[in-house]
């Protein structure tokens, strides 16, 4: 929060960033939304607890964070909703993009709910990795490593290729999956 900005006024500013980090944890545009909404109310409510020149957004996203959790655990007690179901096996649209963004939303979605969210946390969000640790609870280098296997998983997803580490080499090397 900069001087002479109001709290109210800091909080509109990170919405968009929230529906975004909202989405990435939930992969459904209505319970992001209603996510992001039950954030801002907790926000408001506990205001007062707020540090002063502190990170709002990274205090916001913890908050978010913690809602989306909430939300995943009450829901794995439900039966699975056959409406969700139905609206989630529609096809795609032909368009190339829109296929691509979609295999990579997939392919994120497929990742671990704590490597997509310190990966998005790092690459979409832009925290530092201190920042974002502070938001998951874990520390730094815990942060690191779960980006750094978050990415590989991901090339894995989305080419069928497995990287492997080699010993002494950090970039690691790229094995084709198809047995070559």
């Amino acid at each position: 929060m900069t001087e002479g900005k109001s709290f109210g006024d800091a909080l509109i500013e990170t919405i968009p960033n929230l529906r975004a980090f909202a989405h990435s944890l939930s992969g459904d545009s209505q319970l992001s939304n209603d996510l992001v909404q039950e954030t801002l109310l907790k926000a408001w409510a506990h205001k007062d607890s707020f540090v002063p020149d502190s990170n709002l957004k990274a205090w916001l996203f913890t908050i978010l964070r913690n809602t989306y959790f909430t939300h995943y655990r009450r829901s794995q007690r439900e039966d699975l909703d056959e409406d969700h179901a139905a609206m989630n096996a529609s096809v795609p649209p032909p368009q190339l993009a829109q296929l691509e963004f979609e295999d990579m939303q997939r392919a994120l979605m497929r990742l671990t709910p704590d490597h997509r969210e310190a990966l998005l946390l790092i690459t979409a969000e832009g925290f530092s990795y201190e920042d974002a640790a502070r938001v998951c609870g874990c520390a730094v280098g815990t942060m690191k490593s779960r980006v750094n296997r978050a990415r590989s998983r991901l090339l894995e997803e989305m080419t069928g290729e497995v990287t492997e580490a080699s010993p002494g080499n950090d970039q690691g090397s790229v094995k084709s999956s198809s047995g070559s």
